[in-house]
C-alpha cells in the first residue's frame, strides 16, 4: 500500500490550524504555522518539482505543533536555544513519524520522514549527506529569506546579519543559492545578502 500522502497533508495542517500565533496579511488572518507549511511545500515545489511524497511530507511537516514549546520557555541564551532546536526537532521528528504510520507509510518511510525533519543526515553543502536532507535545508533557507528576514535584521545590528547570512548561504547547495539569487527580496535584505556574499 503506498502512503496516503493527501491523509498525512490534511492532518498536518490541521495541526498547523491549531497554532494561536496569527499572521494577518491581505485582510486574512492565517495561523502562522500553517503559514509557514504552505510557504515550505512553494519553495519545494519550486526546488523540487514532482517531489516524492516522503520529501512533500517532511517540507509541510517542519514546524509540526512548534507553537506548544515557546522559544521563550527556555534560557535566551545561545545555549538555551540549541537545547530548545534540539528538542523540537526529536519532538517534531517522533510526533510525525507516528502521524505517517496512522497514514500507511511504512515503519522506513516513517523513520524517513523523521530523519528529515530531525535533519539527522545533513551535511552542509551537496554531495555529503543525505541529499533529499539538503533540499529540505535549501527549502528551509528560503522561506527564512523570503517569510521572515525583513523583521528578524531589524532586531540585530547589521555586522551580526551578514554572519548568519554568511552561515545560511553555506547551508544551501547549489540549486537553493540559484533560486535566492532570482527572489524578489526587498533592497535592504538585497544590500546586506551583497554584503555577505562579497564578504
Amino acid at each position: 500500500m503506498p502512503p496516503n500522502l493527501n491523509k498525512a497533508i490534511d492532518l498536518i495542517d490541521a495541526a498547523h490550524r491549531e497554532d494561536p500565533n496569527r499572521l494577518h496579511a491581505n485582510g486574512e488572518s492565517i495561523p502562522y504555522e500553517l503559514h509557514y507549511a504552505q510557504k515550505m511545500s512553494k519553495y519545494l515545489n519550486l526546488h523540487t518539482p514532482n517531489a516524492d511524497p516522503l520529501l512533500v511530507t517532511a517540507a509541510r511537516a517542519q514546524h509540526f505543533r512548534r507553537w506548544e514549546v515557546p522559544r521563550d520557555s527556555y534560557p535566551k541564551t545561545k545555549a538555551g536555544y540549541f537545547v530548545w532546536r534540539t528538542l523540537l526537532k526529536k519532538r517534531q521528528a517522533e510526533q510525525v513519524r507516528q502521524l505517517c504510520l496512522d497514514c500507511g507509510y511504512s515503519v522506513e518511510e516513517a523513520d524517513k520522514v523523521a530523519a528529515l525533519i530531525a535533519k539527522e543526515d545533513l551535511k552542509k553543502g551537496e554531495g555529503k549527506g543525505d541529499p533529499d536532507a539538503q533540499v529540505i535545508e535549501d527549502v528551509a533557507c528560503l522561506v527564512f529569506l523570503d517569510d521572515q528576514f525583513d523583521e528578524f535584521e531589524k532586531a540585530h545590528d547589521e555586522d551580526k546579519i551578514v554572519s548568519i547570512l554568511q552561515k545560511t548561504w553555506v547551508k544551501m547547495g547549489k540549486r537553493g543559492q540559484e533560486l535566492a539569487l532570482q527572489m524578489d527580496l526587498s533592497d535592504r535584505a538585497k544590500e546586506l545578502v551583497g554584503k555577505a556574499l562579497a564578504g
